[in-house]
């Protein structure tokens, strides 16, 4: 089967889901813009009615996460199933794309270059969400710390909800590059992550979320592509 609606999914934010739906259907259109041979749209878990009124037993869904576990192979199918697309096959999540790793490297060492930092002089200051309950996002974030290493003079990680904390990791850090790695500018990226950097004294560029990038909706977009020309094998 080939699907033919893609559907990207986000977390949302439950107090005020608007400007998180506006997001990801902003986002929807900018990939359909990247020929990804199909209808996309957008959805948020927190915003009333959106996966039911969007996603179908036969579309394909994109998690627009930065992690693989529960959420993209336990929580994301059963509300797929309460909003009657069970059928639905789940994509590996935005964060897992193997196209990613080149595009921080890319993205971080450009703006250290405007710093007139080379770099084998820069540190890139990794940022991401961390759990104290699930180990997901801080084993793909220190793996790709780990393979993104060898161009930078080194990497650091640090999280909002599990040590080694941002406020930490970011103490003492000079010619450094901040970036955080998430998909979207929710309450973690507007809030949380200037609060910790103001708190560790960092003076170094701060980036926008790895997902807000230009390039990220053709890299969507190819993904999609991809995914429906694989046979779609569930």
């Amino acid at each position: 089967m080939t699907e033919a609606r893609a559907v990207i999914v986000s977390h949302g934010q439950p107090g005020d889901p608007v400007p998180q739906q506006r997001a990801i259907e902003d986002l929807a259109a900018a990939v359909a813009r990247n020929d990804p041979g199909c209808e996309v749209r957008g959805a948020t878990l927190a915003m009333p009615g959106a996966l039911a009124e969007t996603c179908e037993p036969d579309s394909l869904i994109y998690p627009m996460f930065m992690a693989e576990g529960w959420f993209t192979r336990t929580e994301l199918p059963r509300r797929l199933d309460r909003a009657g697309a069970a059928g639905a096959r789940v994509l590996p999540p935005f964060g897992a794309d193997p196209a990613l790793p080149a595009l921080i490297v890319r993205i971080a060492l450009a703006a250290a270059a405007d710093e007139g930092w080379t770099p084998s002089e820069t540190t890139l200051l990794l940022s991401a969400h961390g759990s104290q309950r699930s180990p997901a996002s801080f084993a793909i974030t220190t793996a790709i710390a780990a393979q993104i290493a060898p161009h930078f003079a080194r990497v650091v990680t640090g999280f909002v909800e599990q040590a080694p904390w941002l406020a930490d990791a970011a103490r003492d850090l000079d010619r450094a590059v901040h970036l955080p790695f998430f998909a979207l500018r929710a309450e973690h990226v507007t809030d949380d992550l200037p609060r910790a950097l103001d708190q560790a004294g960092f003076t170094g560029p701060r980036l926008d979320p790895i997902g807000l990038a230009a390039e990220v909706p053709a890299l969507i977009a190819a993904a999609i592509r991809s995914a429906r020309s694989d046979g779609g094998a569930k």
